[in-house]
């Protein structure tokens, strides 16, 4: 279970044959993975099976590590319509998972990703990659890209949670609203 001054952050790259994920522990400005890997589907299977498949791991990974917020990669619209739904169910599918335990979730663009974590949004994953490792330490990435991109997604996700826009984003409202809600001892009453 987390402190109260400690985010749980899982990171999830969807995909129907290979979904990388990880969770994260973040407290200050230390990063450390609780796990990171893949879940690897064979193309053979059906795609139901696949997706109950995607639906059990993401389960079980909250079951264990316990998050309490979830964030996955938006999917990148290629020019393969087909792909780009199956990509749209398994991203579904583990949101609905993150739902049912009643995590909110939030959704980040592969440029976004990258921005946060190297500055420049058409990093290569090589790039992306060798500054995780800068940031939490990590040797060798277990899963391949898949894995690393999902720990890019739990990374950026505490990065934009920290800054001020982040901040006030976290509140659900924005301008007037999240103004009075953060400063209470600020609003005349009458």
């Amino acid at each position: 279970m987390a402190e109260s001054n400690e985010q749980v952050i899982m990171g999830i790259d969807p995909g129907t044959v290979v979904m990388g994920y990880s969770v994260i522990t973040c407290k200050g400005q230390k990063i450390s993975i609780e796990t990171m890997g893949t879940l690897k589907m064979s193309w053979t299977h059906d795609v139901f099976e696949r997706l109950h498949k995607i639906y059990q791991t993401i389960d079980e990974v909250i079951r264990t590590y316990r998050p309490n917020e979830f964030a996955i990669e938006a999917p990148f619209y290629g020019k393969n319509v087909q792909s780009m739904l199956k990509l749209g169910r398994a991203q579904g599918v583990a949101i609905a998972c993150a739902l049912q335990h009643g995590l909110a979730v939030t959704e980040y663009s592969p440029k976004k990703v990258k921005q946060a974590i190297t500055g420049n949004g058409n990093a290569a994953k090589e790039q992306v990659w060798n500054m995780l490792q800068k940031l939490t330490g990590i040797a060798e990435k277990p899963g391949g890209y898949d894995a690393s991109d999902a720990l890019g997604v739990a990374v950026c996700h505490y990065y934009q949670a920290m800054s001020p826009l982040g901040q006030l984003a976290k509140g659900k409202a924005s301008g007037w609203e999240a103004f009075i809600r953060n400063n209470p001892n600020r609003v005349a009453k009458k």
